[in-house]
């Protein structure tokens, strides 16, 4: 089998450098260079094996287009503003993306699915095999329990994090409300603070964490009175995040332009958001 050429946008990052670990212990990929936002202090050093600390005879460059061009699959944990640069470049040259960026407003989003139409792409706000377990039992158990069970999102995260809700989070959300067959802008509340009265029903409450190193946790609590279910997810470190990235690079390999996500990848159930006739 043919090795898949894959690169990585933002290397030198804490992801950038969990991901070029997975590349290099995965014998289906060929790790081929990776980039760095411009005016960088890492463009221009050498790229070494995070594992050994072997040199892999490969500069960090300040480059995108000169990546684009000659990979198979770029993978891009970046900002979304780099994003949307990348989307262009990858049009260009037929480059497959995997896109775990999280903080895409629904414009930019619109971009992406607007790019799907000429590259295939997936984009997913979490790339675990556990979370994305998690979107599906959401789903489910809120399709099964009636607004008699407030729903709660919680999550907590590195204190580097820069957006919040997480992007995970806001999954989370979207796949209860579609459980509720209603739409999580309608029913969704953030940031309680002072005197903000008593809790309406059918509302979808999201509280957010920061702190330490916490690589990401997640839980659902579904609260009745005298009751409550949670449903939780607890990442230990990035690689997870890591690993189910370069399995959508293997598996998207070959696939036609289209937007994907994880369920596509992973083969699991799946729903659109659920969305109004009005």
């Amino acid at each position: 089998m043919t090795e898949i050429k894959v690169a990585i946008a933002g290397c030198c990052g804490r992801m950038g450098k969990a991901l070029l670990r997975s590349i290099l212990n995965n014998d289906k990929c060929k790790f081929i260079g990776g980039f760095e936002y411009s005016g960088s202090p890492h463009i221009g050093k050498p790229l070494k094996n995070p594992d050994t600390g072997e040199d892999l005879n490969l500069k960090v460059l300040g480059s995108a287009a000169e990546i684009f061009a000659k990979a198979d699959v770029v993978i891009d944990f970046t900002v979304p503003e780099a994003t949307l640069g990348h989307l262009e470049l990858a049009k260009i040259h037929k480059t497959a993306l995997i896109i775990g960026t999280t903080g895409l407003d629904n414009s930019q989003e619109d971009n992406l699915r607007i790019a799907s139409s000429s590259i295939p792409i997936v984009y997913a706000s979490n790339y675990s095999l556990g979370v994305n377990l998690l979107f599906y039992l959401t789903r489910k158990a809120s399709e099964m329990l009636d607004e008699d069970f407030d729903i709660e999102i919680s999550e907590m995260h590195h204190r580097y994090k820069v957006d919040a809700p997480s992007g995970t989070a806001l999954s989370l959300g979207l796949e209860a409300a579609a459980g509720r067959k209603v739409e999580l802008d309608e029913k969704r509340i953030s940031g309680r603070d002072g005197f903000t009265g008593t809790r309406t029903k059918g509302d979808i409450g999201f509280a957010v964490l920061r702190g330490g190193n916490v690589a990401g946790e997640h839980t659902v609590s579904f609260i009745a009175d005298d009751e409550r279910i949670e449903l939780t997810h607890k990442a230990g470190e990035r690689v997870i995040f890591a690993k189910g990235a370069v399995k959508a690079a293997l598996w998207i390999t070959g696939k036609k332009a289209c937007l994907y996500d994880m369920a596509d990848v992973l083969g699991l159930p799946k729903g659109m958001p659920y969305q109004s006739s009005e």
